[in-house]
């Protein structure tokens, strides 16, 4: 074990996170590890590594849980200044726009689970209510994902113009309505399904088809097509 006034750089080499990921490449280093290296340097009485260490206590151990965390909840921790806390905020913003990036072929959406895969890292940890709508060919293959509109802890507003009009531009024939629940609680509301309804009926007239309405929550999700309530 390290003494908390311990500097890193008298650590041996291959424990240093900077020269262990060097020698060792990044899949060999912890999430602690990875964060101090972000931070560049710990505090008087934390290294780095004991540092990061406790932020990720703080949210146990959950990078999602992290990345919620605002600017000024990081700089509640002694050592973590606006420069590092912003530093934590754009690595993990990254992430999570590799993530909805990384789809470089369309998946032929078949099942709830599939268009599930597709728009969970855009919704799945949010600290807000967001709308967004998967556009699919006549193959139900994946033409783009798109943000529909932005919402607070307990609800957003929806335009169906908005949705038919990227469905049209786009040539949809079918689309998979999504949006998630901040609060962790699946169930369909009575507005939830209302919209729903509202948009099913109004896409019909220009013959694009709801095959679905997903609602996302941070590690699962509810299926209006599976549940036989589309």
């Amino acid at each position: 074990m390290h003494s908390k006034n311990l500097n890193i750089k008298s650590w041996a080499k291959d424990d240093r996170p900077r020269e262990k990921l060097s020698l060792k490449g990044k899949n060999a280093l912890s999430d602690a590890e990875l964060i101090a290296i972000l931070l560049g340097s710990g505090s008087r009485t934390d290294t780095a590594v004991d540092l990061s260490k406790k932020i990720l206590n703080a949210v146990n151990n959950d990078l999602n849980k992290l990345s919620k965390l605002s600017m000024a909840n990081l700089m509640q921790f002694k050592g973590i200044g606006e420069a590092k806390a912003i530093s934590i905020i754009a690595a993990l913003e990254l992430g999570r726009r590799r993530n909805k990036s990384a789809i470089n072929v369309k998946p032929k959406v078949i099942t709830s689970k599939i268009a599930y895969n597709v728009i969970k890292s855009v919704l799945s940890d949010l600290p807000h209510e967001e709308f967004w709508v998967i556009y699919l060919n006549k193959r139900n293959e994946v033409v783009s994902k798109s943000f529909i509109s932005k919402g607070g802890i307990a609800g957003t507003v929806v335009d169906t113009k908005i949705i038919l009009k990227k469905a049209i531009e786009q040539l949809s024939s079918a689309i998979v309505l999504c949006h998630n629940h901040p609060s962790g609680n699946l169930n369909p509301s009575p507005v939830d399904i209302q919209i729903t309804k509202k948009i099913k009926t109004a896409a019909e007239i220009m013959d694009v088809m709801v095959i679905d309405h997903l609602i996302i929550g941070e590690k699962n999700y509810f299926s209006f097509a599976d549940e036989g309530i589309l």
